[in-house]
């Protein structure tokens, strides 16, 4: 059994227990898994327990900053019939970037996000880039 390091030993029990995350003076509660000390209160996560709650955050982060969410982007790309790869190449970012934006590994930039957000209200348009890709 793994020993507390933060408070000099004690067991540390895996468990689920609700933990919160301020930003900018707002807060998120939330269910994170980990290995928790019943003394002192600490909890030590696995990558596993940091990647079942990465998202979350992310996309609390995102909207208290007011930007796209993951599944905002998601929505938006399968709404206008795109992959994530013919995403990146025809929005900008590459063709991992949908991927990673997806994830909430990162942000896309704020030009490739305001154009997410026009081409919500106005899907017709991305056949003018397609074309104009193609072309290119």
């Amino acid at each position: 059994m793994k020993k507390c390091v933060s408070c000099g030993g004690r067991d540390l029990t895996r468990a689920t227990r609700q933990s919160t995350f301020e930003y900018k003076g707002v807060v998120l509660t939330y269910d994170q898994p980990g290995l928790w000390c019943d003394k002192c209160g600490e909890v030590f996560l696995e990558k596993s327990d940091k990647d079942a709650t990465d998202s979350l955050i992310f996309d609390f982060q995102a909207k208290v900053d007011g930007r796209l969410t993951t599944s905002d982007i998601r929505r938006i790309r399968k709404k206008l019939g795109l992959t994530q790869k013919d995403a990146g190449d025809l929005l900008g970012g590459g063709p991992n970037a949908f991927s990673r934006y997806e994830k909430g590994k990162c942000y896309p930039s704020k030009g490739v996000e305001n154009f997410l957000r026009i081409l919500d209200k106005h899907p017709e348009h991305v056949e003018e880039l397609r074309a104009r890709s193609a072309a290119a």
